[in-house]
């Protein structure tokens, strides 16, 4: 089979693609896709520890802390102690971070919108339950 036909190529190089794209819109804000979606999790959920982001986000910790690294340098987030767990830090989105994250999200609506063009809801749903069964799958190779 022709590796561009094998469906783990077809999902890495969408992936890759869609991404390139979402970062070009997002370059005139100066935060990455990923850094994006950290921000809008942090707007619906203030003052939560690198864990549970992590959790929320489906990232690996150690690239929350990368990331959130690069957020508290930008001033989109900030570092407060955790009062319950020393060990532990609580993260709060700033209001620079909330406006960039709430400017975005319609880039980001649109984005999807033109991207599902032509795709109905079935092909939608179906895409979703596929994607889940991939993920599920993966996630028992561990």
């Amino acid at each position: 089979m022709e590796f561009k036909k094998s469906v783990g190529y077809v999902i890495s190089n969408t992936g890759r693609r869609l991404n390139q794209r979402l970062q070009q819109l997002f370059q005139d804000y100066d935060v990455t896709p990923e850094q994006w979606s950290l921000l809008m999790c942090l707007d619906g959920h203030d003052g939560i520890t690198h864990k549970d982001l992590a959790q929320r986000t489906d990232k690996d910790p150690a690239n929350i802390t990368r990331l959130v690294d690069q957020l508290e340098r930008k001033a989109l987030v900030r570092r407060v102690a955790n009062p319950s767990d020393r060990r532990s830090q609580l993260l709060y989105v700033t209001e620079s971070g909330r406006t960039n994250a709430q400017t975005l999200a319609p880039i980001e609506a649109s984005f999807v919108a033109h991207i599902l063009t032509d795709v109905t809801e079935d092909e939608i749903e179906a895409f979703k339950r596929f994607m889940e069964k991939i993920n599920k799958n993966a996630e028992q190779l561990q």
